[in-house]
């Protein structure tokens, strides 16, 4: 069955990443470059959304309306948090790391668009399963800030049992709810979210942008 899937990234080089060069026609909507094409029998539109959680939620907006999506997708990299083995992921689930009440006594999660008042509840968005190509499975934390600080990764991994973290999934899972349409992602790993994530980042760059965006696309040929 043809499917309607709009992709998102945060970065250039991680659109630029799924299947190069090939488009059949480029859309502008304001900032938002979209490339369209067929792939596997289904109907993609990508494009780089920028940065953050309302870059994320803007784009993921708009392509759901102006596309008709039937699948909302993110691929690109992550900052790993765990120790779980591999160097890409299908997501499973998503929360935010940022959404929540500052107390005196620290910083409480809650589940992202409830009510951060009384009894502390953090329920992850759980991702439409894509077919099995083989990739290990995580949980990704996502927040509006770039980490390179192992204090606040462990934070994260034992506070929200993260895998990964990133600034856009979770904003997109959020929407896809919100919308009532499915969602799925697929991230690769850069750095380690401590102090050497930035040289990290921007040395494994290319090199995790085509691990994720060659495993989205061997999953949509099987869809």
């Amino acid at each position: 069955m043809t499917m309607r899937i709009a992709i998102i990234t945060g970065v250039e080089e991680e659109a630029d990443a799924f299947l190069p060069g090939r488009q059949d026609g480029v859309e502008q909507h304001g900032h938002l470059s979209v490339r369209c094409l067929d792939h596997g029998g289904h109907r993609i539109t990508i494009g780089c959304c920028g940065v953050g959680k309302v870059n994320a939620a803007a784009a993921a907006t708009l392509l759901a309306s102006l596309h008709r999506a039937e699948l909302l997708m993110i691929i690109g990299t992550a900052g790993r948090l765990s120790a779980r083995e591999g160097d890409c992921f299908l997501i499973e689930e998503a929360v935010q790391g940022d959404y929540g009440a500052q107390r005196p006594g620290g910083f409480t999660h809650y589940t992202a668009g409830s009510w951060p008042i009384g009894p502390a509840r953090v329920e992850a968005f759980r991702a439409w399963p894509l077919p099995d190509i083989g990739l290990p499975r995580a949980r990704i934390v996502t927040g509006d800030a770039f980490i390179e600080c192992p204090d606040h990764s462990l934070r994260l991994r034992e506070g929200l049992a993260g895998d990964l973290v990133d600034m856009e999934t979770g904003a997109l899972a959020q929407v896809a709810q919100r919308l009532g349409l499915r969602w799925a992602a697929i991230k690769a790993v850069t750095d380690g979210a401590n102090g050497a994530s930035v040289g990290d980042f921007q040395t494994n760059l290319l090199r995790a942008a085509r691990r994720a965006a060659e495993a989205a696309e061997r999953s949509i040929e099987r869809l």
